[in-house]
C-alpha cells in the first residue's frame, strides 16, 4: 500500500472518530435532558404561568417573551444585514477600507456575548433612555445577530456565478436590474438561512438580555415595548442556579431546557426546509 493512501485513511479515521466523539456527547446532553425533561411538559407546563415561587405552574410568559424578544432582533438584524451584505458584495471595491470591514465584521462574530450585553446597557439601556426592556434587549440580540446574518448573506451572493450577472448587463439590464433578477433569487435561499441560524443562537442567548431586559418573575406577558419580559434562556439559568430551592425547581429547569432545545431546532429545521423549498420552487 502506496504512503499517501495510509495517510488519507489514517486521515478519514481521525475525521470519523472526532465526529463520532461529537455526536456521542451530543447524544448524551441530550438523553440527559430529555429523560429528566419529558415528564415535565404537558400542556398546562407551556400554557400556564409559573406561580408558587416559580415552584409550580408553567413557562408560558417565557416562551412568549423569547418568541417577542427574537422577533424585534429580526426586524433589527435582517434588512439592515442583507442591505449591509448586499453593498458590500455588489457595490462597494475591493480596496483597504471594505477589505477593513470584512475584518472586523468576522471579529464581531467572535466577541463573546456578554461583550454585546454590556454594551447594551450603555447604548440603549443609558445613552437612548429605553431602561430593561424588550425592545433594548431585542436591539442588543440584534447587534449581536448582524455579524452573521452580514457574513452569510454575502457568502450566498458570493457563490452566485458573475456570469448571471454579466449577461444581464449585457442585455442593458441597470446594476440594480441584474442584481434583483439574476443574483437576488438565487441568493435568497442560503441568506435566508444563515439568518434563520443567527436567529436562533440569539433566542438561545442569556448574556445580552441579562442586564437589558429580562426579568426574574413575571406571571403576565409584556404590554408594551417598554416593559420587561420573561425569557426561556434566563427563566432556565435562574431555575438552574439562583432559585431558593434548586431540588424542587430542578425537573422544571429540566423541562423549559427542552423546551428551549426543541424551539432552537425547530428554527434549525425550518431554516432547513425553506432553503429546500426555495431551491425546488426555483429549479421549477
Amino acid at each position: 500500500m502506496r504512503p499517501r493512501n495510509v495517510q488519507e485513511k489514517i486521515g478519514f479515521f481521525v475525521l470519523k472518530l472526532c465526529a463520532g466523539l461529537v455526536v456521542l456527547i451530543l447524544g448524551m446532553i441530550l438523553h440527559d435532558i430529555v429523560s429528566k425533561g419529558w415528564r415535565q411538559v404537558n400542556w398546562t407546563f407551556l400554557t400556564a404561568a409559573p406561580s408558587m415561587g416559580m415552584t409550580e405552574g408553567g413557562i408560558f410568559p417565557a416562551i412568549m417573551g423569547t418568541f417577542l424578544v427574537t422577533v424585534i432582533t429580526a426586524v433589527c438584524a435582517v434588512p439592515l444585514g442583507m442591505g449591509c451584505a448586499i453593498y458590500l458584495n455588489e457595490y462597494a471595491g475591493d480596496n483597504k477600507v471594505t477589505r477593513l470591514i470584512r475584518m472586523s465584521i468576522r471579529n464581531l462574530s467572535g466577541v463573546p456575548s456578554i461583550v454585546y450585553g454590556l454594551f447594551g446597557v450603555v447604548l440603549f439601556v443609558n445613552l437612548l433612555g429605553l431602561g430593561t426592556s424588550l425592545l433594548a434587549a431585542g436591539m442588543t440580540l440584534g447587534l449581536l445577530t448582524l455579524p452573521w446574518t452580514i457574513t452569510a448573506s454575502e457568502e450566498a451572493l458570493k457563490n452566485v456565478p458573475q456570469s448571471y450577472r454579466d449577461g444581464a448587463l449585457a442585455l442593458g439590464a441597470t446594476k440594480w436590474k441584474a442584481l434583483k433578477t439574476n443574483v437576488l433569487p438565487y441568493a435568497i435561499p442560503g441568506m435566508l438561512t444563515g439568518t434563520i441560524l443567527g436567529l436562533a443562537r440569539a433566542a438561545g442567548e442569556t448574556a445580552p438580555i441579562l442586564f437589558t431586559g429580562a426579568a426574574f418573575f413575571l406571571p403576565f406577558l409584556p404590554r408594551s415595548l417598554s416593559d420587561q419580559f420573561m425569557a426561556l434562556p434566563y427563566h432556565l439559568y435562574i431555575m438552574a442556579t439562583q432559585h431558593h430551592d434548586l431540588e424542587k425547581v430542578r425537573p422544571i429547569a429540566y423541562g423549559t431546557a427542552l423546551v428551549l432545545i426543541a424551539l432552537i431546532l425547530a428554527m434549525n429545521l425550518f431554516a432547513i426546509a425553506l432553503r429546500y423549498k426555495l431551491r425546488k420552487l426555483k429549479k421549477e
